[in-house]
């Protein structure tokens, strides 16, 4: 028998589908709030509601789509959320007030968690057994590309021309994505199990990907931190120029070496890539609590790159490995919602924290929750990994 292959055109169409939609996404995170505080002269939490609303509507439509994307069809399903996803972004065009705008901001929301989440399906179905990690890996490098390009571009258009052409720039590369879809010629067959829709979490959540996938929301934990607060930081070290080519650090390194760490945990297993990877995670964390240069806060980006980089990745992988062929689109879902959540509602928690401690002893607590991770896997997944690799094995004879 031929052994199925990783680089197929499905593969290729998909990683860009989705690298397409986490342009748009990145695209507004970066500049929406400055828009609508300067459009709308509304708050500065005002406008964090804005942005954050987007990511509320994401987990709220992954919730209910986990369970029925191989119902539906995973292609179908791809199209529908690409079709409201284009149609969504059109609404910016008409918000003519701050509530019109967070409506708009939460249907788009609602959208992309139904594109990304058939997309994470799609791919999980496509990668041969035997090369999961590595797969996800490669594609999961397509969010690190969005990560750098989306504020690039966001921030370059925003800052040259009138906000519309911004709105206009998302809606083209979401027509862009779409037509891309329709290429794709898999993920059209429907699992044809009796699968009844409930609002009950054992249906709503994958219960076997939950304990990993709360590792994830810790984790994410972690880099919302950075994420959300980089900014304010280097304004208050003087390390605004160096701030700059932080995230550009994290993604060099990670498109580096997350290929490399997909390939190992394939052969070696998780417990290889996450342990270490956290310990780095953390080493991250303590540069940034302790940075007082511009090389430092650069040496943290590239520990924080290799460490938070390939565990994203590698735990997407735990994910959809501990359940069954059919369960993994909610798998995806349960995974990404956890993601979502740590990276859409931790900024809230964090600041909180942050007027109490300030950030050099945020870092140092994020720094503790990374090592904390390190335990929580071996408790959720970590010791159990013989058993899974024994499984994987008596599924190839």
């Amino acid at each position: 028998m031929q052994e199925k292959q990783l680089w197929t055109p499905d593969f290729i169409i998909i990683t860009g589908v989705n690298l397409l939609i986490s342009i748009v996404f990145y695209f507004l995170i970066v500049t929406l709030g400055d828009y609508v505080t300067q459009r709308y002269g509304v708050s500065i939490s005002m406008a964090g509601l804005a942005v954050g609303i987007f990511i509320i509507g994401a987990l709220t439509s992954r919730l209910i789509i986990g369970q029925l994307v191989d119902v539906i069809g995973q292609k179908k399903t791809l199209l529908i959320g690409l079709v409201a996803f284009t149609l969504t972004n059109g609404l910016y065009f008409f918000s003519d007030s701050i509530y019109s705008l967070l409506a708009a901001r939460f249907l788009h929301g609602l959208a992309i968690g139904v594109a990304s989440t058939a997309c994470g399906t799609i791919v999980a179905h496509l990668i041969p057994s035997h090369r999961k990690a590595e797969g996800i890996g490669y594609y999961s490098l397509s969010t690190t590309l969005a990560s750098a390009s989306g504020p690039f571009l966001g921030l370059w258009i925003s800052q040259n021309f009138d906000f519309k052409w911004s709105f206009a720039f998302c809606l083209f590369i979401s027509l862009l994505a779409l037509t891309a879809s329709t290429f794709l010629k898999t993920g059209s067959t429907k699992h044809t199990g009796e699968h009844p829709f409930h609002f009950s979490l054992g249906d709503l959540v994958e219960r076997q990907a939950l304990p990993v996938s709360t590792v994830m929301f810790l984790l994410g934990l972690c880099f919302a931190s950075v994420l959300t607060f980089l900014n304010s930081y280097s304004i208050e070290l003087d390390l605004v120029t160096a701030a700059g080519f932080f995230f550009v650090v994290y993604s060099a390194i990670i498109l580096f070496s997350r290929p490399i760490a997909g390939k190992i945990l394939d052969k070696k297993g998780s417990n290889v890539i996450v342990y270490p990877c956290c310990l780095l995670l953390a080493l991250g964390m303590a540069a940034m609590a302790t940075a007082d240069s511009a090389l430092m806060l650069l040496i943290a980006a590239a520990l924080i790159g290799m460490g938070y980089g390939s565990l994203q990745s590698a735990l997407q992988a735990v994910a959809i490995k501990v359940v069954n062929p059919h369960r993994m689109g909610l798998a995806t879902a349960t995974f990404y919602i956890c993601l979502d959540a740590g990276l859409g509602f931790g900024p809230y928690l964090l600041g909180i924290i942050i007027t109490e401690t300030g950030y050099r002893n945020l870092y140092w607590l994020m720094a503790g929750l990374a090592l904390l991770c390190m335990v929580l896997f071996y408790i959720v997944h970590g010791r159990h990994v013989a058993y899974f690799r024994e499984r994987d094995r008596l599924e190839k004879q």
